[in-house]
């Protein structure tokens, strides 16, 4: 029968979660982004924000609460190279003498892209930027995720068929 009256603030405890979950959070994050500095740098913020917020997080629900952290620093560190990765395009547009017309419709048509992006559920969004932004494979995404392959290709699906519907008019 688990113990309801431990509190995540008292040392002890703390110490317990982290060396019960410090190591699978790691993996789970690796699983993610394949680089192990990237997923100890998340696995620590983890846990350092449960730390700061422990008084709010029950014990019981310490370990998806660090879950969900992990998760979201994730996404947040994706969403941050995308930005990156479109500012550097944007200096390559202007560096190889494109058109002013054509620079401005690829970036009305980004823009149009990101809030198309921006409006697919939540898991939709993240099977999409985990297999086109960061080229994972369904079954890399099945496992890092959790569930199977036929729920990766539905939610890509679901996501592909919302984007193109939303930008069909850029197709003249």
């Amino acid at each position: 029968m688990p113990d309801n009256t431990k509190s995540v603030c008292e040392q002890r405890v703390f110490e317990e979660v982290f060396n019960t979950h410090s190591k699978t959070i790691r993996n789970f994050i690796y699983f993610k982004c394949r680089d192990s500095a990237q997923a100890e740098d998340l696995t620590q913020d983890a846990f350092v924000k449960l730390w700061n917020n422990c008084a709010k997080v029950p014990f019981e629900k310490a370990k998806s609460y660090l879950y969900t952290l992990a998760n979201n620093a994730f996404l947040n560190e994706v969403a941050h190279k995308k930005v990156i990765l479109k500012h550097q395009q944007s200096f390559t547009s202007i560096a190889t003498h494109e058109s002013p017309e054509f620079v401005y419709r690829e970036k009305e048509f980004k823009g149009e892209l990101d809030r198309a992006i921006a409006n697919l559920t939540e898991k939709q969004r993240e099977v999409f930027l985990l297999n086109r932004i960061e080229n994972k494979k369904y079954k890399e995404i099945a496992e890092m995720l959790d569930i199977s392959v036929k729920a990766v290709e539905k939610r890509m699906h679901g996501a592909l068929v919302s984007l193109r519907s939303e930008i069909e008019h850029f197709k003249k």
